[in-house]
């Protein structure tokens, strides 16, 4: 793995912390020493993402909105705040949008075409796999760094890591010890 690789950190939000939030991950806690570690040895090559509600209501959003209420609150709300332990993981801005997804033009404008990403965060079922399957149709490499990303459930985790696992060489399933190892 080539130093100039980068390592996005996939919304490390209190809605995917806090036990208070329907969507919580049981994981998270878990999840985010490694990340921490990872950033560590990343240095100032971190991307962290936040999912933020300002989708359009008029597309499928409005129906997302719809069915989870809760989430449909100002981009001010505390619930889109970072995790305290992911203040200053990166030293630049967070890459704030409106989708699943993060990969697209904004992110490959920092990274560059065809990098190397290591992508570690929440949800796995959701915005992990989202942001790499996009990623790898654009070119990019991607390693999942396994244990530095927390699903909705054991399970759909595991799903999420099957299907990621489908899409070699553009897409590698790794784990912390193994991404450090080769830094």
């Amino acid at each position: 793995m080539s130093r100039e690789s980068w390592l996005v950190v996939i919304d490390p939000q209190t809605i995917f912390a806090s036990p208070d939030s329907a969507w919580a991950s049981p994981f998270f806690d878990d999840a985010m020493p490694r990340i921490s570690a990872l950033a560590e040895s990343f240095g100032d090559r971190v991307i962290v993402t936040r999912w933020m509600p300002t989708a359009d209501r008029s597309t499928s959003w409005g129906a997302y909105f719809t069915a989870w209420p809760f989430a449909d609150q100002p981009p001010e709300d505390p619930l889109f705040d970072l995790v305290p332990q992911a203040v200053g993981l990166s030293p630049h801005p967070t890459l704030d949008l409106p989708t699943f997804g993060k990969w697209g033009a904004a992110m490959e404008a920092i990274t560059g075409k065809g990098a190397h990403v290591v992508l570690a965060g929440v949800a796995t079922d959701c915005c992990v796999i989202s942001t790499a399957l996009a990623a790898a149709d654009a070119g990019a490499h991607v390693t999942i760094a396994a244990d530095a990303c927390a699903g909705s459930t054991a399970e759909n985790h595991e799903a999420a890591m099957r299907i990621m696992g489908l899409y070699p060489p553009q897409i590698t399933i790794s784990d912390t010890a193994a991404v450090l190892a080769e830094r």
